[in-house]
């Protein structure tokens, strides 16, 4: 590699894809060692040799194959049988990633009997609502089944332990979360609380382990809209935390079943309050935690998003001018701490009456945050008095009518949320790696399709923070020949949406923003995997 604007570098230009035999897939693993290669090498001696490697292994492995067909035996060793099975697996592909389930990591337990021709395994999936869930089963019995030695498949259908991907920097109580849902408006009247509890409850239905926080403190709309036996939380004594209580399987905390009613208190108490109920409540394993969000975009919905990593938001509007211009403030408060908005509910669309659909409020207000901002998703609940009833009367829509539009609509909305979770768990946990291979930290900021290479002792040199810099002087305090040029990560973390916590040899733990990573000098001439021959 050449590292723009340090020419001290070690790196070399390797060989591009362009200039490689097409016979020959050029990979890290049939490469040299950067170490080992000596600079007076020429690219056409590495290819060479490359291809001499490459050839020797293919005439290698076509010998044996030979072989084995001339002694006629039919007895599949346990290493050609487990690859012929990964191979059929390959087949099938994950929408939401593009890439086949057994490079996702999907493939578990792989047990094959080669006598009897029996082959088992698990698929693990990354939620157990997924929503393709039974289709992937059914292809995996497909393809394994279509093998010529296979007599009999067993497909066992997993989820991942509900855990966030950045778990070591959250509170306890929140460290087996896999995914937190915001459902926010920023403006009240419209419906959010009703949006909240239905979603909460669709996924629950898809097979989702989840929870409901409702943070509005000095209007909690949970008691009313659900009826769980027991309508106070209760606190551990030995450990000091809130336990949660349930209804028809969904957890749930809310101000309103701490035996206070409605708060009457000033912003930071309020901000406290928050803290502690959201924090030190035993919330167990949860797939998703749904947060009922107050109105605004004051010091409480700042707080929510700072003490929690938010992995989407959900935004509800109505129709109306007004309506869009509260949310356009909310849709920017999530911009700017880097919690991506997946879908918006524009509800009290319209209802259906002589045969008509009627539009009392407008039109377009939901659309129009599509347009602005663009959230990909947009679904429309109509006007009925049963989704009202049923927001008092304690019983969601959708476990009072599984079957009606309403609850079709939630399904649909519940499919997108679990899908855009899926995609931005996978996109965050793979946005800033180190490649051995190269010696190189890859970057690939989540929302874009730029991918880069940053020199490690250039992204340490370019730390921003205290130990570093001096915060009353700008003077710089680590200086150039301080950082090594042959530094390597020791981990890579996700904080967040926006950064990543990279440890150093030192023990020096440097958070990166995303934004910086993407303004530092950049690796050039990186190799680039070659796509596989067919």
């Amino acid at each position: 590699m050449q590292l723009l604007h340090a020419p001290s570098s070690p790196y070399l230009s390797l060989l591009s894809s362009k200039s490689q035999p097409k016979a020959v897939r050029l990979s890290p693993e049939n490469c040299l060692p950067l170490s080992a290669i000596n600079c007076s090498v020429q690219p056409r001696r590495l290819e060479r040799s490359v291809w001499v490697l490459d050839k020797r292994s293919i005439l290698s492995s076509a010998t044996t194959k030979a072989a084995s067909v001339e002694a006629g035996t039919s007895a599949i060793s346990i290493g050609t049988a487990e690859s012929d099975v990964l191979k059929a697996l390959s087949q099938i592909i994950d929408p939401d990633f593009g890439t086949d389930i057994v490079s996702c990591g999907f493939v578990k337990d792989l047990h094959i009997n080669e006598a009897l021709g029996e082959v088992s395994f698990r698929l693990e999936l990354t939620t157990p609502a997924c929503p393709i869930k039974d289709m992937f089963e059914q292809k995996a019995n497909e393809v394994v089944a279509m093998l010529p030695w296979v007599k009999s498949v067993n497909v066992t259908m997993s989820a991942q332990p509900a855990q966030p991907i950045f778990a070591g920097q959250l509170p306890v109580g929140l460290q087996k979360i896999s995914n937190i849902v915001a459902v926010s408006s920023c403006k009240g009247g419209v419906g959010k609380s009703t949006v909240a509890v239905n979603l909460a409850y669709t996924l629950a239905g898809m097979g989702a382990r989840v929870g409901i926080f409702d943070a509005d403190v000095y209007g909690p709309s949970l008691p009313t809209m659900v009826s769980p036996e027991s309508r106070l939380l209760v606190m551990n004594p030995e450990k000091k935390t809130i336990i949660p209580t349930e209804y028809l399987g969904v957890k749930m905390v809310s101000f309103g079943f701490a035996g206070q009613g409605r708060a009457i208190m000033r912003g930071p108490m309020v901000s406290g309050v928050i803290d502690q109920l959201l924090t030190t409540t035993e919330w167990g394993e949860l797939d998703y935690l749904v947060i009922d969000m107050p109105p605004g975009t004051g010091d409480i919905q700042l707080t929510l998003c700072q003490i929690v990593p938010l992995t989407a938001a959900v935004i509800v509007t109505t129709p109306q001018k007004l309506a869009f211009i509260d949310v356009a403030k909310g849709v920017r408060m999530f911009s700017k701490l880097k919690v991506p908005c997946v879908a918006v509910v524009e509800n009290m669309c319209h209802f259906d009456a002589d045969g008509k659909r009627y539009y009392p409020f407008g039109r377009g207000s939901g659309s129009q945050v599509i347009q602005q901002f663009g959230i990909p998703h947009l679904f429309d609940l109509p006007i009925r008095p049963t989704l009202s009833a049923s927001g008092d009367s304690g019983m969601p829509e959708v476990v009072a009518d599984p079957q009606g539009e309403v609850a079709n609509t939630f399904q649909n909305l519940g499919v997108c949320v679990v899908q855009q979770c899926a995609k931005i768990r996978q996109q965050v946990s793979t946005a800033v790696t180190y490649d051995k291979s190269f010696k190189a930290i890859r970057v690939k900021v989540p929302d874009s399709d730029e991918e880069f290479y940053l020199h490690p002792a250039t992204v340490r040199r370019n730390d921003r923070s205290a130990q570093s810099v001096d915060e009353w002087t700008g003077e710089q305090k680590l200086q150039y020949t301080d950082v090594p040029e042959d530094i390597e990560p020791e981990e890579i973390r996700p904080m967040g949406n926006y950064a990543v916590s990279i440890t150093w040899p030192d023990g020096f733990s440097q958070i990166a923003p995303y934004d910086q990573l993407q303004m530092i000098e950049r690796l050039v001439d990186v190799p680039q995997p070659t796509p596989a021959q067919t």
